[in-house]
């Protein structure tokens, strides 16, 4: 099986430490500038942990070698009887669930394990991985269905078993204690702890034997074991060492109230600049395998083009708008987009985006359509939008639930055939040339030229495509030319070259729907609800910009947008209906089989408030606007650091969450303090008087929290550059719409306020007619519901463009209003 990370899993090259004062021998990765006071050491070969040691380190390198097939017995579509049933068996996670039958005496996170251990005076070992992770499962196979294993873990330890999505908290502890330690983790994350619950030891996945120059997770074990019973009070005190030195490094605070004045500017421009010299002109995208979308860095591309255009470098403004087109094309043309049934899987582990990692992350599809959808507002080219609609169909069609809930993740492996024993990676999606042949028919011919199909495989573009030849004679459909330059090739018009491809996919589709499916993780999480709501209101009106008469190929399906609304509308009633508390008016986190234990966290109310603003400036009801007022406020008070500025992950109501951090790195999920700063900007512009000014009094001081960030790493924040850019001008546009909402008029007007790539832009609407809505608007900003007084006719839509106090001479034609907005 070849390497396939997951995210911020570090590279299968270990080192080899050797202290020789202490024979000190461990695998590790590089240490953390972070914790520079820390070193690594340890007593024994096997285990790792954090001292005060300065001693220097010899270092060795060994390269680890590919691992055998997974075999997961958990999965198999024949076992129906169980020998093990542990307490996970009554937990909703579907990656708990998939453990409930291991011969390991499993524990949830919670008091129980913890007095347990505390009774037996033993160590925790702690796993935390997801129902979708590659490798969890193959650890799962090795050494948690292993009944030898299983008797050291039950013997020694009281083992708890960690959803990282429904518990992204406790995941945070002990993840950030890794990557402190190696300069990288992942999953699965495997760490032991003390009674107390601070981190001894920790690593990622572990072999069952000593092999690659690896400890075996059996010899692991037994290390601990002895650790414990020989070193403790060390091990103790170099945990709560760990976590003291963690709390100061990752709990920043400012002083100052607000940013210096030329950080906004610099950091955008820096981001920027670095990026630049990080693109692979070749293959789109920035720097090299395995390539992530990394939605937040084209984001800021985008907003930096704009920018620059908008302040006279406009070859500035060309070459970054130039990066990010050609880095979604290749995307797009790429294995990493599933051509026959839409959507994207996490990431490529080549430099030419083909063959990927195979999983599909909810994440990951909401902030790819945005993109999109801005390529399209900038371009206007309906290749950008019908890869909007390739994504979102997708999602309508396989993950959503029947009350409007959007589910997390597709597997990346599956069953290759019925009754089969074991999954493969992949084996869903990849093809046999021959299989074109029987299913496509007539067209094979013309399909594996135009998607490199062959007899052979085609995983060859690269020595990093499959290095281990995992897909030999097997084929991952890419496009290497254009569709205009292969039908040209075989002499046809490209309407009808488009039709033999849509055809040909779509009868690739209903073979692909016999084979066994890759699981379905459907828990609802709502900071990924949130991400997906924004871009499913969004597209209701972008999409209106396609030209008449456009013709869509499978499988995209032609939805009419303002379909979109409606089942961004519906999800957004699932979260409320389900997961939100109107007395408490607090979130929890995550639904499967009822709401989770576990609270809402910042990114859920941040990406929640988000969405929610997107529903309401596309066409939606102002009760979204009204609910993400109130949830702004509940969020204030859970986690804004009044005194010191910026917001907390967790409300710090849990004991046994050891870290209350404050996040600002914008990775596959953009911080949520970058969404809050932004969120904060466009409700200060929405609501009037104090409750405007303290809004971005917040958004000023979170800021200033990260202001050594935004000059010194600028590149990990990207999202927080473009949110520093927008706070930073003085005066946001304002678009504010006076009809009736009813009427297609409506519709029209807002879709025209929409048409063009603004992100420094606010569109507000009121229909007059309606008294809730007039009250509203007459609490929250009485200039608006002045406005709709002064505006109101009966049978048109108005629109005036307001900005520097100063607002336009009304308009009532969509174009008109395009053209207003272009100036």
């Amino acid at each position: 099986m070849a390497w396939r990370f997951a995210p911020f899993l570090q590279p299968p090259l270990f080192t080899i430490n050797i202290n020789p004062q202490f024979s000190t021998i461990f695998a590790s990765g590089k240490s953390s500038s972070m914790l520079n006071k820390l070193l690594i050491s340890s007593s024994s070969s096997s285990f790792r942990y954090l001292c005060k040691s300065t001693k220097p380190f010899f270092r060795q390198s060994i390269r680890v070698l590919p691992m055998a097939e997974q075999q997961s017995s958990s999965f198999s579509a024949s076992s129906q009887t169980h020998k093990h049933t542990n307490r996970l068996a009554s937990e909703h996670s579907p990656y708990l669930l998939q453990h409930a039958h291991n011969p390991v005496d499993w524990y949830p996170w919670g008091e129980e394990a913890f007095a347990e251990a505390r009774k037996r005076d033993v160590p925790i070992f702690l796993s935390i991985g997801y129902s979708t992770c590659h490798w969890c499962h193959v650890m799962e196979v090795e050494s948690f269905e292993d009944e030898e294993v299983a008797k050291l873990l039950n013997d020694w330890f009281v083992s708890i078993k960690v959803d990282r999505e429904e518990r992204p908290d406790v995941d945070k502890v002990y993840m950030t204690y890794v990557q402190a330690l190696y300069g990288g983790g992942g999953w699965p994350l495997s760490a032991f702890l003390s009674t107390d619950l601070k981190p001894l030891m920790g690593g990622t996945y572990f072999p069952p034997e000593d092999k690659y120059g690896r400890p075996g997770f059996k010899t692991i074990l037994r290390k601990v074991k002895e650790a414990w019973n020989s070193k403790r009070d060390t091990l103790i005190q170099s945990g709560e060492f760990a976590i003291e030195q963690l709390s100061e490094a990752l709990v920043a605070t400012s002083t100052s109230n607000k940013l210096s004045d030329e950080v906004p500017q610099t950091a955008l421009r820096k981001c920027a600049d670095h990026l630049a010299e990080s693109f692979d002109s070749k293959y789109g995208g920035f720097g090299s395998a395995p390539k992530f979308p990394r939605p937040v860095e084209m984001q800021l591309m985008l907003y930096n083009s704009k920018r620059s255009g908008e302040t006279g470098y406009s070859g500035e403004a060309k070459n970054a708008l130039k990066m990010v087109l050609f880095t979604l094309e290749c995307m797009a043309r790429g294995g990493i987009h599933d051509h026959v049934g839409g959507g994207f899987h996490r990431y490529s582990v080549d430099e030419c985006w083909h063959v990927p990692h195979f999983e599909k992350m909810l994440y990951d599809q909401g902030q790819l359509v945005n993109v999109y959808l801005d390529a399209f507002c900038i371009t206007k080219d309906v290749y950008y939008s019908s890869l909007s609609r390739d994504i979102l169909d997708y999602l309508r069609r396989d993950m959503i639930g029947p009350s409007g809930e959007i589910f997390s993740a597709e597997d990346a492996d599956s069953y290759e055939s019925e009754g089969a024993s074991r999954k493969k990676e992949g084996a869903f999606y990849v093809w046999a040339s021959t299989e074109v042949d029987n299913i496509v028919g007539e067209h094979a011919t013309l399909v594996k030229d135009h998607y490199y199909i062959k007899p052979s495989g085609n995983c060859d573009l690269s020595r990093k495509s499959d290095p281990h030849n995992e897909f030999k004679d097997k084929n991952v459909l890419i496009e290497r030319s254009s569709t205009s330059a292969m039908a040209s090739k075989h002499a046809l018009p490209v309407e009808e070259y488009l039709d033999i491809l849509g055809n040909a996919r779509r009868q690739l589709f209903d073979a692909r729907s016999k084979r066994p499916r890759p699981h379905l993780d459907d828990k609802v999480i709502v900071s990924w609800n949130g991400l997906v709501i924004s871009s499913l209101a969004r597209a209701s009106k972008i999409l209106k910009g396609e030209p008449e008469g456009i013709r869509f190929y499978f499988p995209v399906t032609g939805t009419n947008p303002k379909e979109y609304m409606d089942v961004a509308e519906k999800a957004t009633s699932f979260i409320r209906k389900h997961l939100y508390n109107e007395q408490t008016r607090r979130l929890q986190h995550s639904f499967r089989n009822g709401p989770s234990k576990a609270p809402g966290f910042l990114d859920d109310y941040a990406f929640l408030i988000a969405g929610l603003l997107d529903v309401y400036e596309f066409g939606g009801s102002v009760f979204w606007l009204g609910w993400a007022l109130e949830l702004q406020r509940t969020q204030d008070e859970l986690f804004l650091d009044k005194t010191g500025g910026g917001y907390f992950n967790t409300t710090g109501e849990d004991p046994s969450v050891l870290l209350r951090v404050k996040e600002d790195h914008d990775g596959a999920e953009p911080s949520g303090n970058s969404v809050s700063v932004i969120n904060l900007v466009r409700l200060a512009s929405m609501v009037a008087g104090e409750k405007s000014k303290l809004h971005r009094e917040t958004a000023e001081h979170v800021l200033a929290v990260f202001e050594k960030r935004l000059k010194d790493a600028a590149v990990a924040v990207p999202l927080m550059c473009c949110a520093a850019d927008m706070l930073a001008i003085p005066s946001r546009k304002q678009v504010v719409l006076v009809g009736v909402k009813s009427s297609e008029e409506f519709e029209n007007m807002v879709a025209a306020a929409h048409a063009a790539y603004d992100p420094n832009k606010t569109v507000i609407h009121i229909d007059p007619t309606d008294a809730e809505e007039v009250a509203f608007w007459e609490e929250t900003n009485g200039n608006i519901a002045l406005m709709a007084k002064n505006n109101a006719a009966a049978d048109k839509v108005i629109a005036l463009v307001c900005q520097n106090f100063t607002c336009s001479p009304p308009v009532s034609d969509p174009k008109a209003l395009e053209s207003l907005l272009s100036q």
